[in-house]
């Protein structure tokens, strides 16, 4: 009993330095125990809530965070100790309530908070009185319904949670070796050396469905050529079947790097809003996709997707929030922000006096759409440098936004748009806009968006996309808009895992936050 006591009072100086422990009354609630049995025993729920802590690596957190080890270490002394001390029995209560508390937090809405992580994203206050959830889930003998219940329930947390497993089981499998390093680039036709170890990496990883057998051994010709473009296709980079610089530096990658993509795409899936059964709308942005969802399980297959254009890595970020999109504006008015009027069209007028002309555009004074133009003059251009005008593009089909602008008010004044660059799609690296996100299939959107509004049919759209001037449509229900950022997705049509470049560097940040995070909780 001596060395129980003393394990005790070491683990609450271990976990009362990063989080101080309440008293036992705080943490249960009320004066009987909750996790341990009237004879002052580990109860079955308590047991349950260890394996839970011992297993939260399934979704992406670390069982260190919570004490797992020292609380199982624990329960262990209580169960072998004679006779039972009180305050033992105390002190394992209030630890294991302590940290499970933690736990379902953290499962729930995530461990770092998103502006910490570099994310302008406002997270809704959480206001689950988490201690009363676990304390109803163990008087109904509910606690592995509970925690499903409070883990998030979008599909693309769970296909990862799944996927996750089979990647870390992966990384561990010491037949899948590193590749060694490229002499230089390898074509359909040429010798390789690393064919061997390439074609077993590609098995295992699902791009090479069959065993293999060259003809001609080292020789990288065949199924091995389709197999390293469905390779290219999943890591955003162009199918050609050429080991070239950047599919060399996408298959050295180890195998744990990517098992740390899907834990950090986790960690930000738990900060988005639990949405039920509303419709939204996901824009991934260093995947360059939308989807739509009508709901989320047990229906909760996208309605459909499209490629997007997102804002520059190097100066024009797209910004990550969530809003709600309000209307739809058909031949809408381009309004030139004003860094793009400073540093671009400025200059252009000072080359070129009849840049706005060419353009389609004009210097109006007032705001909206029924400001008054202005001629160019001296005067104005002076005016226009203050501020105190503004330049804007007519609506056509050579707007900068397309023939559709979809709003969603927000402080950043992003929002998704048309555009006439659509040969821009062909790209497999797509970040090329000032901010907002550009569509691939603006009408498809259009017509998912206002199809609660049956008067709005597909050839009603189009026709307001060729009229006269800019028609407004006020959504009578607000659709949710989620622009996020995760560098590993499992694509819904068809169960593989994608990876992306982390262009804006989120990735990393999030790397730094969650070590900082890691290192207090095991103070």
């Amino acid at each position: 009993m001596r060395r129980l006591f003393c394990a005790v009072i070491i683990f609450g100086l271990l976990v009362g330095t990063a989080r101080p422990a309440p008293s036992f009354q705080q943490a249960a609630g009320v004066d009987a125990p909750i996790w341990v049995d009237g004879a002052g025993f580990p109860t079955q729920d308590a047991r349950k809530a260890l394996a839970l802590l011992r297993d939260a690596a399934v979704d992406g957190l670390d069982p260190a965070d919570y004490q797992s080890e020292s609380l199982v270490r624990l329960a262990g002394e209580l169960e072998r100790q004679r006779p039972l001390s009180t305050k033992d029995t105390a002190a394992f209560d209030t630890a294991l309530m302590q940290e499970m508390v933690r736990y379902l937090r953290h499962l729930h809405s995530g461990r770092v908070v998103p502006r910490a992580a570099g994310f302008h994203m406002a997270v809704t206050a959480d206001d689950h009185d988490f201690a009363a959830i676990l304390r109803a889930a163990v008087a109904g003998h509910r606690l592995t319904e509970t925690i499903a219940e409070f883990t998030p329930p979008l599909p693309l947390y769970r296909d990862l949670r799944s996927m996750l497993a089979r990647y870390r089981a992966l990384a561990a499998d010491p037949s899948l070796g590193t590749l060694p390093e490229f002499a230089a680039t390898v074509r359909p036709g040429d010798s390789y050396t690393g064919l061997p170890l390439l074609q077993h990496r590609l098995a295992a990883f699902g791009d090479l469905t069959a065993d293999v057998t060259p003809a001609e051994p080292l020789v990288y010709r065949g199924a091995v050529v389709e197999a390293i473009k469905h390779f290219q296709v999943r890591h955003g980079l162009e199918p050609d079947g050429v080991l070239g610089k950047a599919t060399q530096t996408a298959l050295r990658v180890p195998i744990a790097a990517r098992v740390r993509q899907i834990e950090l795409a986790l960690e930000r899936l738990r900060w988005l809003p639990h949405l039920g059964d509303e419709r939204f709308v996901a824009v991934n942005i260093p995947m360059f996709r939308l989807w739509a969802w009508d709901s989320i399980p047990p229906a909760g297959t996208p309605s459909f997707d499209m490629g997007v254009i997102v804002g520059r890595a190097l100066s024009t970020q797209t910004p990550v929030f969530v809003e709600e999109m309000r209307s739809v504006i058909f031949r809408p008015y381009w309004n030139v922000p004003s860094s793009i009027l400073r540093h671009e069209i400025l200059p252009a007028l000072v080359r070129d006096p009849d840049y706005l002309r060419r353009q389609n555009m004009e210097i109006v004074s007032g705001a909206g759409d029924d400001a008054r133009p202005v001629p160019l003059t001296g005067e104005n251009l002076e005016r226009l440098r203050q501020g105190r005008l503004r330049v804007r593009q007519r609506p056509g089909p050579n707007n900068a936004l397309g023939l559709v602008k979809f709003v969603f008010p927000n402080d950043e004044n992003v929002y998704m748009h048309g555009t006439p660059a659509m040969e821009l799609f062909s790209r497999f690296r797509r970040d090329f806009s000032h901010g907002c996100v550009r569509l691939e299939d603006p009408v498809a959107l259009a017509e998912w968006v206002l199809k609660d509004q049956p008067e709005w049919s597909r050839d009603r759209i189009v026709a307001a996309m060729q009229g006269s001037g800019p028609l407004r449509v006020n959504l009578r229900r607000p659709i949710q808009v989620i622009l996020f950022y995760i560098t590993a997705v499992v694509m819904p049509a068809d169960g593989t895992v994608r990876f992306a470049e982390d262009i804006y560097g989120h990735d990393a940040r999030l790397e730094k936050e969650l070590v900082r995070f890691g290192t207090t909780a095991r103070l």
